[in-house]
């Protein structure tokens, strides 16, 4: 079965622990059944100029949300014991590391795998592999850089190369591609055999 959880998010300056927004996306069986979308008020509600250009959230749009650790128990539930992925994984678990010690939260326990490097293993001819360009191969319409619509697109990847290449589970998935999975660590990643 083709189960695990896609994440995405987005930030309000260059500093890692300043998550503006965050998505979840919950897979189950090559399905979509269940979707979190939150925005986050960052430190002292800054944002840089260029991070707005980019995704279009401003300190207005946040002024009222929770900060990181206010929304933590609804995100926490969403990864825990979790196979997560994320497009450039190392920047969304980079963001969750940040915004976890800054608020001092304990790391929850789930394991995680990068769909840029199953996009890569999957469609090694395409000029690139960042979500946009992997998204119109595969004919997804979606906002790029509005989180919700970023862990959908992430979400698809897994299951289209799934599809394309006869894997019934991300397991499957991931042993055949050779992409590795690894644990969520707080202070940093750690390689690990869970599927090879």
């Amino acid at each position: 079965m083709m189960n695990f959880t896609a994440i995405d998010f987005e930030t309000a300056t260059g500093a890692r622990d300043s998550a503006c927004s965050v998505a979840v996306v919950t897979i189950r069986a090559g399905a979509l059944v269940d979707s979190y979308y939150t925005l986050i008020q960052p430190p002292a509600n800054r944002y840089s100029y260029f991070n707005t250009k980019i995704h279009g959230l401003t300190e207005a749009d946040t002024a009222n949300a929770a900060d990181f650790a206010g929304i933590w128990p609804e995100l926490e539930a969403k990864l825990e014991g979790q196979l997560v992925v994320a497009h450039n994984a190392k920047f969304d678990m980079s963001v969750l590391r940040s915004c976890l010690a800054r608020y001092g939260l304990q790391a929850p326990a789930f394991s995680y795998c990068d769909t840029v490097a199953i996009a890569r293993r999957a469609w090694p001819n395409l000029a690139n592999h960042k979500l946009g360009t992997v998204g119109a191969y595969l004919n997804l319409h979606f906002r790029h850089h509005d989180a919700l619509e970023d862990a959908k697109a992430c979400a698809a990847i897994p299951i289209r190369a799934g599809l394309e290449l006869a894997d019934a589970s991300m397991e499957a998935l991931v042993q055949h591609l050779g992409v590795r999975v690894e644990a969520f660590e707080s202070h940093g990643s750690a390689s690990c055999g869970l599927f090879g």
